[in-house]
């Protein structure tokens, strides 16, 4: 077991380092060109619209799924967690099948005599963001409608009252901007999908121009300076996120069911709509990889180990974190254990880049500082859901384990571990799942030796090999939902608590 002062140390050495190498290689007297400034505009812009269009669209959907109970709403609502651990590399090859070129839409439209639409640039990269981000916007605000008590429904209905003036506009009102600025910030810090839909001088984020300075100008100076103007951006928006999502009291009921008398038809329109948009793409992936599997080149296998691999460490590392900080507890662990959400994976591996490039060449540690960026990241949403765990184990049987003697690695041992196979498993899962999906440092580091499957499959794509590429997709996606489901199920057997 790490010691929670050593995980604490080890946190901030890998986040706030990386951040002070980034600051003494910036030259603040360069400055920022023009299209520094352009994608800084873009990365902003795309980023609001991203959050306006997710929350907008997830409202008459999660009241739909509030207003209405029927046969597959569970599988519906276990649904929209699916693109959180989808890799973003393989959700965008499904959006190409649905929205490219030549994909679904543009048959259709080529077959009525119009002329096919582009998914590439700003338009494409908003839609892969509402793709994500959509469904968890749903989530947020189902579970704002869910916090509802039922006996305020009843009453309303018995005098008759408006329910969206007097209870669902207030709750949006409280639930909606700290919604927004979560979407927000994570549209910030997204590169995989800038990366493969965006490009170009309208369509460049931030940290997309913090990886062509590295890989194609190695201008490290610009690079660095650029990743501050990320750090700043996504610090404002954790801190809003963090002032906003703040959950006033919305007062208690007695838990009962209510049934809803203002249901409209257009319930199952908006029902039907998100569940087409979540699940085409991901029916194309898999309906167009099974063929390319048998395409893979080798490569592509070796990529998948090494993706393995770098996934099991990260996940072994971010549960050695997460679970030293849950046990310590305080303000002052929590705040550390969410500090890399004010990071992102390629800030970090801009500023790990300029720490070891003088010493040794970058290439040679692709794979151990993916591991551990990953890791990083990764910890906050282990520690969001271990930590409640680890308090309830302590409030029910911290004092009995203390009167038998049980402290210390033997009270973690014989109480806590038993009772925490649940929340671990299902960290572990996550963990893994992102692990295997990123698309971030490897791509500063990594040689054709190195690369992971969705650099290999990335690759794959820019080589037009698409078949090839779907195929890969198709074995990311069953090795990420696969790990998750391992991990996951291993905490739920025989756990009887």
């Amino acid at each position: 077991m790490i010691p929670a002062g050593l995980a604490a140390a080890l946190i901030l050495a890998l986040t706030l380092a990386p951040l002070a190498a980034v600051g003494s290689r910036a030259e603040a007297g360069a400055g920022l060109g023009a299209g520094d400034w352009a994608a800084i505009r873009f990365t902003v812009w795309q980023a609001v619209v991203s959050a306006v269009v997710s929350v907008g669209l997830a409202v008459p959907v999660a009241r739909a799924l509030a207003r209405r109970r029927f046969r597959g709403r569970g599988a519906l609502v276990m649904l929209l967690g699916a693109p959180f651990l989808l890799p973003v590399i393989v959700a965008v090859l499904g959006l190409l099948a649905v929205f490219g070129r030549g994909g679904l839409l543009n048959a259709g439209i080529v077959a009525l005599g119009g002329a096919p639409v582009s998914i590439y640039g700003a338009g494409g990269v908003i839609l892969a963001h509402v793709f994500f981000n959509l469904p968890l916007a749903v989530r947020i605000l189902l579970q704002g409608w869910l916090d509802i008590p039922a006996e305020r429904f009843r009453l309303a209905a018995q005098l008759d009252a408006p329910i969206w003036s007097l209870l669902e506009r207030p709750m949006l009102a409280r639930v909606v901007p700290g919604a927004a600025l979560v979407i927000f910030l994570i549209c910030l810090t997204s590169f995989a999908v800038a990366l493969t839909l965006g490009g170009g001088p309208r369509a460049t984020t931030v940290e997309l121009a913090i990886y062509q300075a590295i890989r194609f100008d190695f201008d490290l100076g610009r690079a660095a300076l650029l990743a501050l103007v990320q750090v700043a951006l996504c610090v404002v928006a954790a801190v809003l996120a963090f002032r906003l999502t703040v959950i006033e009291p919305v007062g208690s009921g007695l838990d009962r069911t209510v049934a809803r008398w203002d249901k409209s038809p257009w319930d199952w329109l908006w029902l039907a709509a998100v569940s087409l948009f979540l699940i085409a793409p991901l029916a194309m992936v898999v309906w167009r990889g099974i063929p390319g599997l048998a395409d893979l080149p080798s490569s592509v296998w070796a990529a998948s180990g090494r993706s393995i691999a770098v996934a099991l460490g990260a996940t072994v590392l971010s549960l050695a974190l997460s679970f030293a900080l849950a046990l310590r507890g305080g303000i002052w662990m929590q705040g550390i254990g969410v500090l890399p959400l004010a990071s992102s994976a390629l800030v970090m591996g801009t500023g790990l880049f300029v720490m070891v490039y003088p010493f040794v060449n970058p290439t040679r540690l692709a794979l151990a500082v993916t591991l551990a960026v990953n890791a990083v990241l990764a910890l906050p949403f282990g520690l969001r859901v271990l930590a409640p765990a680890v308090r309830d184990v302590r409030e029910g049987y911290g004092r009995l384990a203390a009167s038998l003697g049980l402290t210390g690695w033997a009270g973690v041992r014989i109480v806590m571990l038993p009772r925490l196979r649940r929340p671990l498993g299902f960290a572990a899962g996550l963990t893994f799942a992102l692990s295997m999906g990123d698309l971030g440092v490897i791509a500063l580091f990594a040689t054709d030796a190195q690369e992971t499957l969705p650099l290999a499959m990335y690759r794959l794509m820019g080589a037009y090999r698409m078949e090839a590429a779907a195929g890969a997709a198709l074995l990311l996606l069953a090795l990420s939902l696969g790990g998750f489901w391992i991990c996951d199920r291993g905490g739920r057997i025989d756990a009887d608590l």
